[in-house]
């Protein structure tokens, strides 16, 4: 009986380092990412333009021309987007999140200071 118990006590404790060991290792981010991120960055300033905007109108607001477009930068495993519309006499700054499935978030660019979002600042804009 005693020996059947140093044998279990003994393999609690090796299973408890390895155990231990697999945690300690470092862990390599995964990196996530879609067609449709990958398409935006090819796209000319127009259908940039127009790929930005319908995101903004399925997302329930509003924009009569977009100004100004580009690529912000990477946020976990979403590409953020700014689009600037142009309403009449008045400018908006929309911060779009496009994730690896396509989907895509809006938050107004006003709100995104505070939140631990990227600042909406345009890095690169479309060549073509």
């Amino acid at each position: 009986m005693r020996h059947r118990l140093a044998v279990v006590g003994i393999v609690v404790a090796l299973a408890a380092c390895t155990q231990q060991q697999a945690t300690n290792q470092a862990k390599t981010p995964i990196k996530v990412r879609g067609a449709e991120q990958d398409q935006l960055h090819k796209l000319s300033t127009l259908n940039l333009a127009i790929a930005l905007k319908r995101a903004i109108y399925d997302a329930g607001f509003t924009c009569q021309r977009v100004s100004d477009a580009g690529f912000v930068g990477e946020y976990q495993n979403l590409d953020m987007w700014e689009a600037r519309c142009a309403d009449g006499s008045q400018a908006r700054d929309w911060a779009i999140f496009i994730g690896p499935d396509g989907s895509a978030q809006v938050r107004d660019c006003k709100d995104v200071p505070g939140t631990g979002l990227p600042i909406c600042e345009i890095k690169r804009r479309p060549t073509a």
